[in-house]
């Protein structure tokens, strides 16, 4: 993972976070995982893609509303770099979802129903945002690294399949956070005000269930969840 720059008049902050930081680093190697074994089973299948779209399609929708919810919080009212950052953020990530549709689109496809680990996911922080914020932003922090995280390995994969182009892969190019280093950014937010102890635990425990969620959301992509896929065909 990229090292973050971050203001040398705080370098404790940084350290404190190390809980967080740590439970990033191994949702990265785990999801690197993953798309070795997508890789060596077939690799990125046009099933699968539509699968990965849909499923960025639902979790993106409305996804600018939790973080204005945060934003709001009585917890960041004297928190201005971080409330500005996270309002900023859902500004940019607004209009995510319709990116995934036209990608799909250009490939003569609608996104698939909702996932239900994409279910889980908004009924589960939906209903914890309101009363633990930073529960969802230690989620935000092993989302926004995990584009980054896959690196080479992702544009590797991208590079062997003939059937992706500029036209159906904009999200991706948006997620992989090269011109938009999202995963530094929302590090460096975090990082840029004193976080109590309990409110750093909140994030930690975000950042497991959050990886959990996502990395389950991943495998259904790759029908790589024999349980889920045994049920779906009963």
């Amino acid at each position: 993972m990229p090292e973050v720059q971050l203001d040398h008049e705080h370098p404790a902050r940084l350290e404190n976070f190390q809980p967080v930081m740590g439970v990033v680093r191994t949702a990265q190697q785990e999801f690197r995982k993953l798309l070795l074994h997508a890789r060596d089973s077939g690799g990125i299948t046009r099933e699968r893609y539509v699968r990965y779209m849909s499923m960025q399609y639902h979790l993106t929708k409305e996804v600018q509303r939790p973080f204005m919810m945060i934003a709001a919080h009585p917890a960041l009212a004297r928190r201005k770099k971080l409330r500005d950052f996270l309002y900023n953020f859902a500004l940019e990530e607004e209009p995510h979802f319709s990116v995934a549709e036209d990608d799909l689109d250009n490939m003569g496809e609608k996104p698939l129903p909702m996932p239900f680990d994409v279910e889980l996911w908004w009924a589960y922080f939906n209903s914890i945002v309101p009363t633990r914020p930073f529960v969802r932003l230690g989620a935000t922090c092993v989302l926004e690294n995990l584009g980054p995280g896959a690196g080479a390995l992702g544009r590797e994969m991208l590079a062997a399949t003939p059937f992706l182009n500029k036209l159906n892969t904009r999200f991706l190019e948006i997620h992989f956070h090269e011109a938009l280093p999202h995963g530094d950014q929302i590090i460096q937010a975090m990082t840029s005000v004193p976080l109590s102890e309990q409110e750093i635990a909140d994030c930690r425990e975000g950042a497991v269930k959050g990886a959990i969620m996502y990395l389950r959301m991943a495998a259904w992509v790759f029908r790589d969840d024999a349980m889920a896929e045994a049920l779906a065909s009963a």
